[in-house]
């Protein structure tokens, strides 16, 4: 169900004309049609086909010449349903009525239609981004989890259905999955892609997140989706960056066969002229862990309270109990929530400086993804990236006893996002270069 493709050399393809962009979708359709049915990754839509093609002629008339048209020139995406996108209905995977959730066009996905990309359709989420899974399986195995909340989206870029994807991250959304299916993750900094357009879990660590099959791909995208995104960065990779490790707690909440393999990831690092920093941090991960929670919770309560009273009965049970929770929660609470992640970003940054490294480096999950569809595996390794509002990514970096991907997850500074994806290029070639991946 695996099917390696590169968005970059499928968009230079299709901008030169080598690619018909017709014969293109037609493929793109008939793999669809072919292994959706087992996977589940996107939503159903009658002649799906039939508005790709019209989307491909009306591109096509607006681009004449190959060398004016844009980077993403009919590269089919896909939107995970918590975007608004115009055309179609948005339901967050919930039961509740489709118009609750109208609006305007979200303006990631409008960045991506002006770059060119066809929207190849809305993809499967979790109940409102939470927990509850929707039906989509791992392309590496359909009997475990794909991770969530972008269940859908990672599944599509994993199986090869299309080269990119939209995703969030509220506390592993993008991460954990992508670790879970073999891929690439990345969520930059906090508020560098504009989360308008979105239906929010949790607005003060809502994260727009893309997914790809390569570090080549994500960073192809990172200037058309990333606010004030600096290109003299790009390909900078010397000198080696020096890598942090978060030893403590936090760490230890990684499973034994997830830490060995990341002392195997660390060793060929270092083997290979990375210098290595064991620093200890996090020695409050509990703490960190129910604020980032609790806050969560209360700032969904507070953007369901329109329609939770009126369609309460039609909440699933982790979602219905995360809102019950999020109402107990007090504003006070939540202020400390909210100001704790400055001062979580501050403490991490801080360190990092004192101790002159430049990236943190630690295991993406606690193991490979779960067996059975009921749960898509913790996100506890990527929740204090995410409440600090670091940039994340994941990359592939090997595979566990039962033959499921493993990934490595690199964090860098706050708006360093730039220095992130050039660093993180020749670490994932070398992670690459002595796994068996896919």
């Amino acid at each position: 169900m695996i099917l390696s493709t590169s968005l970059t050399a499928t968009a230079a393809a299709l901008r030169s004309g080598q690619l018909d962009p017709f014969a293109y979708i037609d493929t793109i359709c008939e793999r669809l049609d072919t292994v959706d049915p087992q996977l589940h990754a996107f939503l159903p839509e009658k002649d799906r086909r039939g508005r790709l093609q019209a989307e491909v002629a009306a591109l096509q008339k607006r681009f004449p010449d190959p060398l004016n048209r844009p980077a993403l020139y009919c590269i089919p995406v896909g939107i995970k349903d918590t975007f608004r996108v115009d055309g179609f209905p948005t339901r967050a995977g919930s039961q509740l009525p489709a118009e609750l959730f109208a609006g305007a066009e979200a303006s990631s996905v409008g960045m991506l239609r002006a770059a060119g990309a066809c929207i190849l359709g809305k993809t499967v989420t979790t109940e409102f981004a939470y927990f509850e899974p929707g039906e989509t399986r791992n392309p590496h195995n359909v009997n475990h989890t794909p991770g969530g909340s972008s269940s859908g989206s990672v599944a599509a870029v994993a199986a090869g259905l299309c080269p990119l994807a939209l995703g969030t991250q509220v506390i592993g959304s993008t991460i954990r999955p992508a670790a879970f299916c073999g891929i690439v993750g990345f969520k930059p900094t906090y508020g560098r892609i504009p989360t308008d357009g979105l239906v929010q879990c949790a607005h003060s660590v809502e994260h727009v997140g893309y997914f790809t099959q390569d570090v080549a791909g994500c960073s192809f995208v990172a200037p058309l989706l990333c606010r004030d995104w600096r290109s003299e960065y790009s390909g900078q990779v010397e000198p080696l960056p020096v890598l942090g490790v978060p030893d403590g707690p936090y760490l230890a909440q990684a499973s034994a066969e997830a830490l060995a393999a990341f002392e195997d990831q660390l060793t060929l690092l270092k083997k290979a002229g990375y210098r290595v920093r064991r620093i200890p941090v996090f020695p409050d991960i509990e703490r960190i862990n129910r604020l980032h929670m609790r806050m969560v919770f209360a700032e969904m309560a507070r953007a369901h309270a329109p329609w939770f009273a009126r369609y309460e009965t039609l909440y699933r049970p982790r979602t219905l109990a995360a809102i019950r929770e999020g109402q107990t929660v007090s504003e006070e609470e939540l202020a400390q929530g909210r100001e704790g992640r400055a001062t979580l970003r501050a403490v991490l940054e801080a360190l990092m400086q004192e101790a002159g490294i430049d990236l943190w480096v630690c295991p993406a999950t606690q193991g490979p993804a779960p067996e059975g569809l009921e749960s898509t595996g913790s996100p506890l390794m990527n929740l204090p990236w995410t409440y600090a509002g670091l940039p994340a990514i994941t990359v592939p970096a090997g595979l566990a006893a039962n033959k499921l991907p493993l990934g490595l997850q690199c964090v860098g500074a706050s708006m360093a996002d730039e220095q992130l994806l050039a660093w993180v290029a020749p670490m994932a070639d070398i992670l690459a270069s002595h796994c068996s991946i896919l």
